[in-house]
């Protein structure tokens, strides 16, 4: 800052003389007697402003109108003192001299006067920014101010409007957190309490001896161990999600195939898609192996995939599994005939705890974790994951890794 205001002063010096120099066409004393007394005015000048910048008289003032016209005031009255100054120097008739004063003082009154004026609209935006500012603290994240002008003013008045609108997005995204938060704490409250509830029932008849028949106790047992995989499986979930969260997912990765990764998860799911009379085909490009990932984690996403595809495609449907390599990337698509998703649940389909479904159980999908946890281990490889669906023509998933 003092250097710009040294600057400054330096070029309207240089100016000032030029312009002296042309139009009086003085002779070399006059022009250099002139040169002084601007240089003189000029340092007081120079000097006033600088004890005024470093003394900080700025941050004294109650208010940014007050500040500017103190400005204004300033530079009349160095303006006052050159010009009187300079009248001095170069013998002005007493008569001359009264009359400069007080025209500058007339002339110095004006330039205030307008200037308290013209700043009005300075303070008075950043008024309302202060009063928006102040609504925004009390929680009124829908306040916005009117953007007027071009200027820093203007500038500060649109950051304010999109630090507005990006506090009011996080604060909406907030509640949709806590309301499915709240929503999963049910979800898993049901999904824990109705086979602890069947597991009880059982141990109670099996432990009373209401049950004796070896075959009824083999299919209360068959029963109670279909509920603990589900309990472990709701467990396992919940585990993963957390760990995603916390960013310590821990991947082990090796060069392995994909293709046989692919294979074997359509065998494991032979069984279930021919008891629903569902085609289950599946193609792999020979040029993909080997894939540098983690084999059990890439085989999560790829079985809740091709289940979520078979418990939602219904009979006589096909599901159809495609690995292909492009760019530098492996791309694996799960496409199935379904009756797809709606479209209002297409752009949340992989946040967690999200159910289109409004009935939540293990047997239509579980608590919503799924998807968000296949997005947690494609992403912790690098990779990324989409979706694409029409309702009542099925839906297409496809993820890449590198």
């Amino acid at each position: 800052m003092p250097a710009r205001l040294a600057l400054g002063i330096i070029i309207i010096l240089v100016v000032s003389l030029g312009i002296f120099e042309l139009v009086m066409l003085p002779p070399l004393r006059d022009l250099g007697l002139m040169a002084l007394y601007l240089t003189i005015t000029a340092l007081v000048s120079a000097l006033a402003g600088y004890v005024a910048y470093r003394m900080g008289w700025i941050n004294f003032s109650p208010a940014l109108r007050w500040t500017l016209l103190g400005g204004y005031a300033l530079a009349s009255v160095l303006t006052f003192f050159n010009v009187w100054f300079s009248a001095q120097m170069m013998f002005a008739s007493e008569h001359d001299l009264l009359l400069a004063i007080v025209l500058l003082v007339f002339a110095g009154g004006m330039a205030m006067a307008l200037g308290y004026f013209l700043s009005s609209t300075v303070t008075e935006r950043i008024d309302q920014l202060k009063s928006a500012a102040e609504k925004l603290a009390q929680g009124d994240l829908k306040t916005r101010v009117a953007v007027n002008g071009r200027d820093e003013v203007a500038s500060l008045a649109v950051t304010f409007n999109q630090m507005a609108e990006q506090l009011q997005a996080a604060d909406n995204k907030q509640r949709e957190l806590e309301s499915l938060r709240r929503d999963l704490i049910a979800w898993v409250s049901h999904d824990l309490q109705t086979p602890l509830t069947s597991m009880r029932a059982i141990l109670e008849a099996l432990s009373d001896g209401v049950v004796e028949d070896p075959e009824t106790v083999k299919r209360y047992l068959h029963t109670a161990q279909r509920d603990v995989n589900s309990l472990s499986a709701l467990i396992d979930d919940l585990f993963q999600m957390a760990q995603l969260d916390a960013g310590g997912f821990p991947l082990n990765r090796a060069d392995a195939s994909l293709g046989d990764l692919v294979s074997d998860t359509l065998e494991s799911f032979t069984q279930l898609a021919k008891g629903r009379a569902i085609t289950l085909e599946g193609n792999v490009d020979s040029d993909v192996d080997p894939v540098h990932m983690d084999t059990q984690a890439i085989g999560r996403v790829l079985n809740n995939l091709i289940g979520n595809a078979l418990r939602h495609t219904p009979a006589n449907g096909r599901v159809s599994v495609w690995v292909r390599r492009a760019s530098g990337r492996v791309e694996i698509t799960v496409s199935d005939t379904g009756e797809g998703i709606q479209a209002d649940d297409v752009p949340h389909i992989f946040e967690r705890f999200y159910r289109g479904e409004k009935s939540r159980s293990r047997a239509t999908g579980g608590a919503g974790l799924g998807l968000a946890i296949a997005r947690g281990i494609v992403q912790a490889h690098g990779g990324d994951i989409r979706v694409e669906s029409e309702t009542g023509k099925g839906a297409q998933f496809t993820f890449y890794i590198p």
